[in-house]
């Protein structure tokens, strides 16, 4: 089943001859339960296309849908619902709030939308254990590693069990080693917790966790590549780069 439809996804910033295409007709299912990576040159379009599904930004020209709901004929409270309750955001820089523990940080989420702070933080605790933070719960992002604050920040996405997780060059801001483990994890929240994972990178040894590959050019899909899960699969995700 297609958990995410765009339909002739299109962003145009600006108007008349300073307009910039940034998306041209993105047409793109994404079924439930698949982790699909995003590629392409810096200015492709990447980004554009995870902030139009994510409902964070509107499109200049047609549509998402999301689990059957038409993102764009929803109000803006009901696409707030959306993104609160459904949509797990990660990002490159973290945003953790520095004066908040791991803990708080990976529960804001859900303080937001009215659950009692000692549920909250209850579940927070329980997806960082699974996320091997354990130890770390009170600690502040000051006092973690990049790796460890990233790992935060997946915790603070999953802990509202969202349908979908958009994560936006996740593993940029890390050493190799680092960026596996976070991609690890994204395996593992898409193979042993049942979530979609859309995920933006430009590293190809990232990119071969998926399950498949879109490759972006000029606001447009040129291509799409299934992987097979084996270590060959780097190679060839390098190999397309070259040649896109």
């Amino acid at each position: 089943m297609s958990l995410v439809i765009t339909d002739n996804l299109t962003k145009v910033y600006g108007s008349g001859p300073a307009a910039i295409t940034a998306l041209d007709g993105v047409s793109l299912h994404i079924q439930s339960g698949e982790f699909v990576a995003v590629m392409g040159p810096s200015g492709c379009g990447k980004s554009t296309l995870l902030h139009l599904i994510g409902g964070l930004d509107a499109p200049t020209r047609g549509g998402v849908t999301l689990d059957n709901k038409e993102l764009t004929s929803l109000s803006d409270d009901d696409l707030t619902l959306i993104r609160r309750r459904q949509i797990g955001f990660i990002f490159q820089f973290f945003n953790l709030i520095p004066v908040l523990s791991a803990e708080e940080n990976a529960a804001l989420p859900l303080m937001l939308d009215g659950v009692k702070p000692a549920i909250a933080r209850e579940r927070a605790r329980s997806w960082l254990n699974r996320l091997g933070m354990g130890a770390r719960v009170h600690h502040r992002p000051n006092q973690l590693s990049g790796g460890e604050q990233q790992r935060v920040a997946i915790a603070r996405a999953l802990v509202i069990e969202p349908m979908l997780v958009l994560a936006d060059e996740p593993t940029g801001n890390l050493d190799s080693r680092s960026g596996e483990e976070i991609v690890g994890l994204l395996r593992q929240a898409v193979d042993d917790w049942g979530k979609t994972v859309l995920m933006v990178t430009h590293d190809p040894r990232i990119a071969s966790f998926a399950d498949r590959i879109v490759f972006l050019k000029d606001g447009r899909i040129i291509d799409e590549t299934r992987l097979s899960g084996i270590a060959g699969d780097e190679k060839m995700v390098r190999d397309r780069l070259t040649d896109i």
